[in-house]
């Protein structure tokens, strides 16, 4: 995505809280989210290896860094 959108998502998964790797977590919201939802990922870092499972699963992405330590991803479908 090239473009900031600050509307508030529709859902939202906070990886730092996730015991163990989050991917099959972040997988299923990506499973539930219907056209024209977006995603807000929240992270402690950029997630630049999920990009590519993003795109290949059809899905665009805008991260920014808010903190130091956190990041928000926002995913919704291409």
């Amino acid at each position: 995505m090239t473009q900031t959108d600050r509307s508030d998502p529709d859902r939202r998964l906070g990886v730092r809280q996730i015991a163990g790797a989050p991917f099959d977590d972040i997988i299923a919201e990506l499973d539930a989210l219907g056209p024209g939802e977006t995603l807000l990922l929240q992270s402690s870092f950029e997630p630049e290896p999920l990009y590519d499972v993003l795109a290949e699963r059809g899905f665009t992405h805008e991260t920014e860094q808010v903190e130091p330590t956190l990041y928000h991803v926002r995913v919704r479908h291409a």
